[in-house]
C-alpha cells in the first residue's frame, strides 16, 4: 500500500472576502488545508463577511485569523510552512478609490510589500496574487490580451493594482520567487460584494426602487461566475511559471513571472445583463439613467488564450443562470 501523499497547507488572504471566501471552500473541497486571514475592514457589510467565515470555521481544516494584512510580520509569521500563498485580500472598488484613496496605498501597496516579504522568507511553492482587468485602463485594443500595455490606468484603484503587479514582479526576479498574477474582469455570483451591480440591481428591483444605469446603459462587461473563476485559480496553483505557454504567453524574460486573465471571454451589454435580473427576480427594473462616472470605462473584455493554454477550456456559466443562482441565493440569505 502506498504511502498517503501529505496535506497541502495554503495561506489564502482575503478569505472573508467574496472570492476568498468561494477559494477557500474549493481548497478545503480538494483537501487542503487552509488558513484564513481576513481584516473585516467595514467597507461593506461587515456580518456579510463574519457569516463567511463562520461557514468556513465549520470546516476542520480550516484555520481562520483576524486581522490587518499592513500588520508587520503578521502574513510572514503565517506563510512560514505553507505550500502556496494566495494573495486576495484588497482595498477594492474603482469609485471608492476616488474618495478614499489612502486606504488603497495601505492595504494595495503596503499590504501587498508584506505578503511579498512573507514569500522571501517563507519561499513556497508558488505565489499567486489578485490584480483587476481595471488595468488596462485607457486601452481600446479588445480582447483584453496579457501583452497589451497597460499603461494608462483610469483610478486610483487600477493604478495601486498595477503597481502591485511591478512589485512582484521585482520580487520574483530578485529572489526567484515563482508568481502567478490574475487579472479578474467583473466576478458575479453568490456571495457576492454588495457595492457590485448585481447586488444593488438585485436589491433595488426587489424592493421597487430605482436602478442607476451608467453610460446612459452602452457599456458591455465581461461577467465571469465566480465558481469558473475558481476552477481556473485552481488549475493553476499546480502550475508555477516555469516555461513559455506558447505565443500567447507573457513569461517574464527575466523572473518566474506570468500575468493571465481570468474571464469569461465574451462581453454582455449592460442591458441584457439588466434583463437577466428582470428574468430572474420576476419583476420589471425602473431604471435612471446617467452619464458615465469617473474613473470607469466602456468596456471589458478577456482575451483567455493564454489560460486555456494553460488550464485546458474552462467552464462559462451562461448568465441567466449565473444571475439566477446569485438572486436565489439573495433571496434565501434576506428572507425576501
Amino acid at each position: 500500500m502506498s504511502a498517503q501523499a501529505p496535506q497541502r497547507h495554503a495561506l489564502v488572504t482575503g478569505s472573508a472576502g467574496f472570492i476568498g471566501f468561494h477559494l477557500c471552500q474549493r481548497l478545503l473541497a480538494d483537501g487542503w488545508q487552509v488558513t484564513g486571514l481576513d481584516g473585516m475592514t467595514p467597507y461593506y457589510d461587515v456580518t456579510l463577511k463574519q457569516r463567511r467565515h463562520a461557514l468556513l470555521a465549520d470546516h476542520p481544516a480550516f484555520t481562520p485569523v483576524e486581522g490587518m494584512l499592513e500588520t508587520p510580520g503578521l502574513v510572514a509569521d503565517l506563510a512560514a510552512g505553507r505550500d502556496c500563498l494566495i494573495h486576495l485580500a484588497a482595498q477594492a472598488g474603482v469609485r471608492h478609490s476616488i474618495d478614499a484613496p489612502r486606504s488603497y496605498v495601505t492595504a494595495n501597496l503596503i499590504g501587498a510589500h508584506e505578503v511579498l516579504e512573507a514569500a522571501r522568507s517563507a519561499k513556497p511553492s508558488h505565489l499567486l496574487i489578485a490584480s483587476t482587468s481595471s488595468v488596462y485602463g485607457a486601452n481600446t485594443a479588445m480582447p483584453y490580451a496579457e501583452r497589451h500595455a497597460a499603461d494608462h490606468p483610469l483610478s486610483f484603484y487600477a493604478a495601486t493594482k498595477k503597481a502591485g503587479e511591478a512589485m512582484a514582479h521585482s520580487y520574483a526576479h530578485l529572489y526567484s520567487i515563482p508568481t502567478t498574477m490574475f487579472r479578474f474582469f467583473t466576478v458575479y455570483g453568490p456571495w457576492g460584494r454588495p457595492d457590485m451591480a448585481l447586488f444593488k440591481f438585485t436589491k433595488a428591483i426587489l424592493a421597487g426602487d430605482e436602478i442607476d444605469i451608467y453610460n446612459h446603459g452602452y457599456m458591455r462587461r465581461d461577467f465571469t461566475y465566480v465558481s469558473d473563476l475558481i476552477e481556473g485559480i485552481c488549475r493553476l496553483i499546480a502550475l508555477p511559471p516555469r516555461a513559455p505557454a506558447g505565443p500567447a504567453d507573457n513569461l517574464s524574460p527575466v523572473a518566474p513571472y506570468r500575468i493571465v486573465n481570468i474571464g469569461n471571454g465574451a462581453p454582455v451589454g449592460l442591458m441584457e445583463f439588466v434583463q437577466a435580473v428582470e428574468q430572474a427576480t420576476g419583476r420589471p427594473a425602473r431604471k435612471r439613467l446617467l452619464p458615465m462616472q469617473p474613473g470607469d470605462v466602456p468596456e471589458t473584455w478577456a482575451d483567455a488564450t493564454l489560460i486555456e493554454a494553460l488550464t485546458g477550456p474552462l467552464p462559462r456559466t451562461d448568465i441567466r443562470d449565473g444571475v439566477r443562482r446569485f438572486v436565489d441565493w439573495y433571496r434565501d440569505y434576506y428572507g425576501v
